[in-house]
């Protein structure tokens, strides 16, 4: 007869907990994987499946008892953990959607909203067009890959224990999103430079010329411009957006380390 003792049980279910809580943590804050078209069961699933494929490879982590305070303690510091990782990835996104809000703001389409089913809000039409392309570009590069990757390295970085997180990683995370909110203007800086100067010039000519309608004639200017820069420009936003994405990974481990310190 198989006997079981309550100490290997605790064990057992501490060694499937643990590591599901930060899968789940980052499963909910990650981009794509907590998108709102994305069923709950889905997602739940998912986390599951990946939970019980990479538990194996993992060390054991240590003696806790899942029941007690410490247990618990440790069980949500793991989801943090996941939802740091998650939350830096998706720092980008909002980054490159802030760069789609500013342009848009330019060029004078910021009236036409679109519903986003990802943020469950109004968005800007030209922003979501560009975090559309920005999504596919993480696709195409693997990204919901690297960022399971990652979240596998994680536990190398930072292993499951019964030690609190070091403050100095929540501020390096915060900076982290700073730098990424930074990069999302320079993202928009050559379009808005351009409409400004656009605008500029429309200034002079209706100094020039009093009598032109500044209205009638501005908007489809601007917005003509806007478009023939932004057409220009797609084929740069590729290596960009892959710089981006690197420096989120780059920031997620440099986090991660800054957390186990």
């Amino acid at each position: 007869m198989l006997d079981v003792t309550s100490a290997q049980l605790d064990a057992w279910i501490a060694g499937l907990m643990l590591p599901l809580a930060r899968v789940l943590g980052m499963v909910s804050a990650a981009p794509l994987f907590s998108n709102r078209a994305v069923p709950v069961r889905i997602r739940l699933g998912f986390g599951l499946a990946a939970a019980m494929a990479i538990i194996p490879a993992l060390p054991a982590p240590p003696p806790i008892d899942p029941a007690s305070g410490i247990g618990m303690a440790v069980f949500v510091q793991q989801m943090l953990i996941g939802v740091v990782i998650g939350f830096i990835m998706r720092l980008v996104f909002a980054a490159v959607d802030m760069a789609g809000e500013l342009i848009g703001l330019q060029m004078g389409l910021s009236f036409a909203t679109f519903f986003d089913p990802q943020s469950g809000g109004q968005t800007a039409v030209l922003a979501e067009f560009i975090s559309l392309l920005a999504t596919l570009i993480f696709l195409a590069l693997n990204g919901h890959l690297l960022m399971v990757e990652v979240m596998v390295r994680s536990f190398e970085w930072l292993p499951i224990r019964e030690q609190p997180l070091v403050a100095f990683g929540w501020r390096s995370a915060a900076a982290a999103g700073a730098l990424l909110f930074a990069a999302g203007l320079l993202l928009a800086l050559p379009l808005i430079t351009a409409l400004l100067i656009a605008n500029i010039a429309m200034g002079v000519l209706t100094r020039a010329a009093p009598q032109i309608n500044l209205f009638a004639v501005g908007f489809p200017i601007t917005m003509s411009a806007g478009f023939v820069v932004l057409v220009l420009s797609l084929e740069a936003f590729g290596p960009v957006m892959r710089h981006f994405y690197d420096r989120g990974f780059d920031t997620i481990a440099a986090v991660i380390q800054a957390l186990s310190q």
